[in-house]
Formats: C-alpha cells, structure tokens, sequence
C-alpha cells in the first residue's frame, strides 16, 4: 500500500500560507481561494494559488502553450498575475469512469487508470514539492486548495492535495462546509474525528459557507462546534449568487447553471447539447449575462425543440459523443434543424462533430477507429499523439471583430473549408459554410469578446426578425466580480484572526 502521507519531508520555503479544505467537493474551497487572493491583493501583499491536483475538465493554455485548470487561472486573475502550470502542477482529465489523462507541469503523461496513477503518484508529488517551493519564493503568502474531503478514509494513504501538502507547506488550514447541503456541523466533527492528530494540529479553524437567513440563529452551534473541538469559527459566508465568475467543473453546471439564470423575456433561445464527456463548457458562460438570451441543455432528440441556434461544446471523449450523438437521436435532429437554417456552432470537440468523421488511429480515446460525425461541414478530423496547446488572437473574418482564446486538441481537421478566422501570426483557422450558418473552431474562449458576442446574437435576432441590440449589453469583465466577492467574504470573514494565525 502506497502511503503518501507518512512524507514527512517539509517545505524549506517558510512563505506564509493559508489553505482552504472542504467536508465535501464543492463546498466553495474554489471561490474562496479566489476571494482570499483578491483580499491580500487589496491589503498590499503578493499571493499566488496553489492547487497541488486539480481533477477538471475546464482547462485553459498559458502563454507558453502549457495546460491547467481553469479554476487556478481565475484565482491567478484575482491576484492580478498571468496563469502558471505552477499554480496547478497537476491536472487530472477524466477520460472514463476508471482513467484519467495525466497532465504535469503542464504538459500531458499519458492515460492512466486508477492504479496506474496510484503507482505514479509518489513520484509526482516530488514535482508537486518542487513547483509549490518555485512559486512560493516568489510570494509573500500563499493560498492553497484542497480536494474534496480530508477525511475520506479510502483516500488519506495517498492523497497529494489535502493534509499531506498543507504539511509539506506549513499551511494553517481552514476547513469549509456548505450549510446549503445541511449536516454542516456533523461534517464538521465528523471530520476533524477521523483526522488524525498531526492533521488536527494544522487545523486553524471553520468556515460555514452558503449560509441563508438570520446568523444570530447559528450562535449555539457555534459556539457547541468551538466547545467540542477547540478550533475558532472564522466566518459565516452568506449565499453568494451571481457572482459572474466561471465555474470551476461539471458540477455545478450539471447542477443547473444556465437554468438558474433563465428568463421568460429573453428571445434568443441557444441550445447547448450536453455531451456525456463535456468539457470546457466555460466557452458559452459569456451569454449568462445577456438579457436577451436564454441557454437550455438539451441531452435527448425530443428536446431539441426550435431554437435560435444550436451549441455544440468541447469533448474529453469525441468518439464516444459521436456515438452518443448518433444513438441518443440528437444527432438526427440537428442535421434537420440545419437543413431548416438554424446555425449550428461547434468548438473544439463540438467543432470536430460538425465534419464527416474522427478517426482515432492512435487510440488516444478510444478502440473503435474511425466514427461518423454529422457532416455538416466538409472536413475530416484525424486524433494525433502531439496535443496542440497554444494562445491564439485575430480576427473573425465575416464580423470584423477581435477574438482570442486558446486552443486544446488532439486533432488535425482538414478538407474542403471556408476559413473563419485570421490569427496575427498570419495562419487562417476554423470553418464555416458558404451560408455562413453552419461553423466551428478549435478557438476556446471566442464568446468572451463582448462584441463579437453582440454581433452573434444580434446576427439570430435579425434572423426571427427582431431588431439588433447593437451596442454591448453584458461585458465578460472579471475585475467587478472579484471586487464584489473581496468585500463579501472580507466582511464576514474574520480577517484579523486570519493574519494573526499567519503571522502577518
């Protein structure tokens, strides 16, 4: 048995540090890192995050063509500095339910199945050691991540992320449960009994998180939870919605992000398809803030309905969505739709959907071959072993408008194609038909242009008939959200206690 947390080896980097734990995953770790980053930023100090294992299919390309996770880039945007692999030196992307791409440092491994990454592990985590002492020379304190819970007890002999790493960074650690979900303070006790005691002794203290209501009601428990296990409560963080800040994974956009934001007046209706192995579902976030557009998923061919346009987005596992596709009779419905003129967008692994087929000669994501795509455009895509990671700007040819983003593929798509977009560097990419309705790219990230945005949606309007909005009404800008989250969690945080525990 691999027991990584008997590594007793400690950090020789004595950069303050502060991490935030979870009872559960999705607890708000994620945000909260953002909002403590953000805060140390306003109070003068020079922070980074640090998240030793990030397992996400949202992933984003630094300036120099390396790989991440998207939920460390917008931390690194709350503390106003470009994106470092260092911040996220490992990334998992699940390509099944038993096997992950291995991402380190960056730059991929390989596919590993559970127990192949298990055997890996140990000696990953000596890169994880290295990237955190890298970064943390660089900093005044450090705000640190963990994943899901402390005390899964089928998972403490060799986690990487949680205990083991706040040891090996001397980080004094706050342990955040969702009062949303209920039984907070049981998973409080709970988990501080299952620790053990080098784990309790890096405990500074709690934080209930998504609370809603009067907190005067909380002063019992708080004061019971203090009694019983001897740590401080450190903040009751209100329910904060709309915070316009992307989200970090699958789970809360399974769990109803777009549909929580519907709205019965808005009359651009986009369907986005919901593929088995999405990924990068952040490329259509842009569109949440439009007054006038609405965003559904749409996983069966009955719901597809008739909508303004139809969104296909990326793919951890093209093969398999093809299939899916073509068995869940989506993709029957959409190529009707088409041939009606509804647009069609693809990106990414949505973008290779729209061609005639993929073919995986490489077996990088499946054993099947070659799949049918739905030959809405003429091109083929082949899977290489090479992934292309790349930061890209330019123009959208028919628009007019500036674009920039990223891309992330293992694929080579080629053929007959009319180009949609023009680079700096001079290379033309993407397809479109000679309609203009039907296009793709590889481009993650070119709704984030609010007036290339404008202009798409703008471009639907005119087709029920409706009249262009024109000017901008939504701007994708991350700097209010992260103000406004600063002075949330500043106010209901006790930051004094947090420097004092810090040394600072």
């Amino acid at each position: 048995m691999i027991d990584i947390s008997q590594d007793l080896r400690r950090s020789k980097v004595t950069t303050p540090a502060l991490m935030f734990q979870g009872t559960c995953s999705n607890a708000g770790k994620s945000i909260l890192t953002a909002a403590l980053c953000r805060i140390f930023l306003q109070d003068g100090l020079s922070v980074a995050p640090f998240k030793a294992q990030n397992m996400s299919l949202n992933s984003y390309v630094t300036r120099y063509g390396e790989e991440m996770g998207r939920a460390q880039v917008v931390q690194a945007q709350a503390a106003r500095l470009d994106p470092d692999v260092r911040m996220n030196p490992v990334l998992l992307k699940p390509s099944s339910d038993t096997g992950s791409q291995v991402i380190v440092m960056g730059k991929p491994v390989a596919n590993m199945s559970v127990g192949d990454y298990l055997r890996y592990k140990p000696e990953v985590f000596g890169r994880v050691h290295e990237a955190y002492d890298s970064l943390a020379r660089e900093h005044q304190v450090m705000v640190l991540e963990g994943a899901g819970s402390p005390a899964e007890v089928n998972l403490k002999h060799h986690d990487i992320v949680n205990m083991p790493m706040a040891r090996y960074a001397g980080a004094k650690v706050l342990l955040v449960g969702d009062i949303d979900r209920g039984g907070i303070f049981a998973s409080f006790v709970g988990t501080m009994e299952i620790l053990d005691e080098w784990e309790r002794d890096l405990m500074a203290g709690f934080v209930v998180n998504r609370f809603r209501g009067q907190k005067s009601l909380l002063d019992d428990a708080l004061t019971y939870m203090e009694d019983k296990t001897g740590k401080p409560m450190l903040g009751v963080i209100d329910y904060l919605q709309n915070l316009g800040l992307p989200e970090e994974d699958s789970v809360s956009f399974k769990a109803g992000l777009f549909e929580a934001h519907y709205s019965d007046s808005a009359e651009v209706d986009l369907a986005l398809i919901d593929l088995p192995h999405i990924s990068n579902f952040t490329d259509f976030e842009p569109f949440i803030g439009e007054p006038d557009v609405n965003i559904r998923l749409v996983q069966r061919g009955d719901e597809l309905g008739e909508p303004s346009a139809i969104l296909l987005p990326g793919s951890k596992n093209v093969m398999a969505d093809a299939v899916f596709l073509h068995e869940s009779g989506l993709a029957d419905q959409i190529m009707a739709r088409a041939g009606q003129k509804t647009p069609v967008v693809g990106i990414c692994g949505g973008f290779q959907l729209l061609g005639k087929s993929v073919a995986d000669p490489n077996q990088i994501e499946s054993t099947d071959g070659v799949v049918q795509g739905l030959g809405l455009l003429e091109f083929a895509t082949i899977l290489e072993k090479e992934k292309t990671l790349t930061l890209k700007s330019g123009v959208h040819l028919a628009s007019g408008c500036a674009v920039r983003g990223y891309e992330i593929h293992h694929g080579i798509s080629s053929g007959q194609q009319e180009s949609l977009l023009q680079f700096t560097d001079g290379e033309r990419a993407g397809v479109c038909s000679a309609d203009g309705l039907i296009w793709g790219s590889y481009l993650h990230g070119v709704f984030d242009a609010d007036p290339f945005r404008r202009w798409f949606i703008d471009g639907l309007r005119l087709r029920q008939g409706l009249e262009p909005l024109t000017e901008v009404q939504s701007g994708y800008d991350l700097e209010p959200a992260f103000e406004r989250l600063a002075t949330a969690v500043r106010e209901q945080l006790d930051m004094d206690k947090i420097y004092t525990i810090l040394g600072l």
